[in-house]
């Protein structure tokens, strides 16, 4: 009987990490016929185009060039080097991975194959996190298909997406973890059920790690759990939650840098100096045109001359402020929209931790400047905000048929003007890759 006993619980035991390991994977990757569509969609286009470039120009990856070819994106130094430990602390050993993993496609070689599996590798985990977004529409807040649909291609349709989707970049796998968390973590929040502490501990350290200031979005849903404040038994759990993630981030990081914590402090000062003390164009224009409009609707392109520092000269695309009023009245709809969203859904928790998590961003980057000249390369931080905070305000007007037809004509205008401008000037940047790459 005891060993009966004993098999039995095993068996559950086995039984429950398979149903946990299965619906991971159910979450990870389509689990539907149409979320399978949408997933492929996007990665056949992202990968032709990702292709394309790597095989045809030495843009993505080029031994000369360590940082600024494209838009302030640092593609050699964060493939080589995981970036700076202050800002990101952790992807030295991420990106130990990628790079291994692209020279073995690559033969040890650092070519047009390490290319081509440097952008297959970042096309695969944007296509993943329109994917989590696509879920979290359809699934969280239950949106029509068509709507859901309309609001995934406008998604996909982000300069921050397509740039990310063939840039081996912090940012590209940053967006893949944040949009995988905060759909785990809706589910979790929707079914009252707590964020368990192992889930929350790894995705504090992949999303913390790659990102320092990111790791604060890990607890924003722990805050919106059931009772929390009502039970301290509840509390209790959730602060030894979070106390756990902290230990396991702050050893790991501190045994990047062989526990030299006073090397953080310098280091962090030094980059806070360097990124936030740029004055060349008026604030609110840099707000305007580039972190609010630069991750979503392409801006005006210049070209500069550049160096490695070590003789090599070449020639580096960035973004500037937009020349024309149209522009401008985009970016005011797009967040009237934002706004009128939260507004109508204050008291939905899960609107809540979109918008904190959207506000951290905003803070850091136009309250306290840092990286406000070049803040649209940071949209994987947050561009996903924007489709589903305009799907949680197609859900609260779901019975008011006269205000959702004025709201699907307003997004519609808005798509198209999208998809129009990003095509040109993504014209414009393929005219630059044949001219010096």
């Amino acid at each position: 009987m005891g060993f009966l006993f004993y098999f039995c619980r095993k068996f559950l035991q086995v039984s429950k990490f398979k149903t946990k390991f299965i619906g991971f994977f159910k979450l990870l990757f389509p689990s539907t016929g149409i979320e399978l569509i949408v997933f492929l969609f996007f990665l056949v286009a992202y990968g032709y185009m990702g292709s394309y470039i790597a095989i045809h120009h030495k843009i993505i990856f080029d031994g000369r060039i360590p940082w600024d070819a494209y838009f302030s994106f640092d593609n050699k130094s964060i493939v080589m080097t995981g970036g700076s430990f202050e800002r990101h602390p952790l992807s030295y050993y991420f990106f130990n991975w990628i790079r291994e993993l692209a020279l073995l496609f690559s033969n040890g070689k650092m070519d047009g194959n390490f290319r081509f599996a440097l952008a297959w590798m970042s096309n695969l985990a944007v296509s993943l996190s329109v994917l989590q977004v696509f879920k979290y529409l359809k699934n969280i807040i239950r949106l029509p298909l068509t709507l859901s649909i309309l609001l995934i291609l406008f998604f996909g349709a982000f300069s921050t997406n397509i740039l990310l989707s063939f840039t081996p970049e912090n940012f590209t796998y940053t967006l893949f973890f944040l949009t995988l968390f905060n759909h785990y973590s809706a589910i979790k929040l929707k079914k009252e059920e707590r964020i368990p502490a192992l889930a929350l501990a790894f995705s504090g350290i992949t999303i913390g790690g790659l990102t320092v200031t990111n790791i604060v979005k890990v607890f924003i849903p722990v805050a919106f759990e059931k009772s929390l404040f009502k039970d301290w038994k509840k509390l209790g759990n959730a602060v030894l939650r979070g106390v756990f993630t902290c230990i396991c981030f702050i050893l790991l990081y501190l045994n990047r840098i062989n526990f030299n914590y006073e090397n953080i402090f310098s280091k962090t000062n030094e980059q806070y100096e360097k990124f936030s003390n740029v004055n060349s164009t008026p604030t609110w224009d840099m707000i305007l045109s580039y972190f609010f409009g630069g991750n979503i609707l392409f801006s005006n392109f210049l070209i500069r001359d550049k160096h490695n520092m070590s003789g090599y000269h070449y020639k580096g695309i960035i973004m500037t402020v937009y020349s024309s009023w149209i522009p401008y009245i985009f970016i005011v709809v797009l967040l009237t929209l934002i706004c009128w969203s939260y507004y109508k859904n204050f008291r939905n928790k899960l609107v809540q931790v979109l918008m904190i998590s959207f506000l951290l961003d905003v803070i850091i980057h136009c309250v306290m400047r840092f990286g406000l000249h070049t803040s649209y390369i940071y949209g994987g931080h947050f561009v996903f905000i924007y489709p589903l905070l305009i799907g949680w305000l197609f859900f609260a007007y779901k019975e008011s048929p006269k205000i959702l037809s004025f709201l699907t004509a307003v997004f519609i205008i808005l798509f198209a003007y999208l998809i129009t401008n990003n095509y040109l000037r993504m014209t414009e940047f393929f005219w630059f890759l044949n001219n010096f790459y």
